[in-house]
């Protein structure tokens, strides 16, 4: 049959620790106390499937409100770059960013939300949230 060929096909598939939490770098917050809302916004999200290795792509929505600190545009940019061949599952993916992000920021609320384009005739929405108690 014309598709058991692609059975066995497989793209390279990197493990959730090729993502460089390290890279990621926080700067001060000069006005703790006030109440902004931050909105990281990127549409060059990727991930892979972490069975197939195809890759999954994203409309990337990062909003926070901080207490002390920012997260550094640059080193945000390289630790969702490092996502790219990794094989993670779109729902995980949301939950991951989550938890470095509050790790290292510390922020009074954050959501992140990925919007992926459809695969299959199924479009994925997922979001993670995030408020101090």
């Amino acid at each position: 049959m014309e598709m058991d060929r692609y059975a066995s096909k497989r793209f390279d598939i990197e493990q959730e620790d090729a993502i460089d939490v390290a890279v990621l770098e926080a700067i001060p917050f000069d006005y703790p106390g006030s109440t902004p809302e931050v909105v990281y916004e990127t549409d060059e999200f990727t991930a892979v499937c972490p069975w197939t290795g195809l890759p999954d792509f994203g409309l990337l929505v990062i909003r926070y409100q901080p207490e002390n600190s920012l997260v550094e545009l640059k080193s945000l940019k390289y630790y969702l770059t490092s996502y790219r061949s990794v094989g993670i599952l779109q729902e995980h993916a949301v939950n991951r960013i989550l938890d470095d992000l509050v790790e290292l920021l510390q922020p009074v609320s954050i959501a992140v939300e990925a919007e992926y384009k459809e695969r299959g005739g199924i479009g994925t929405r997922a979001v993670a949230r995030y408020e101090r108690v």
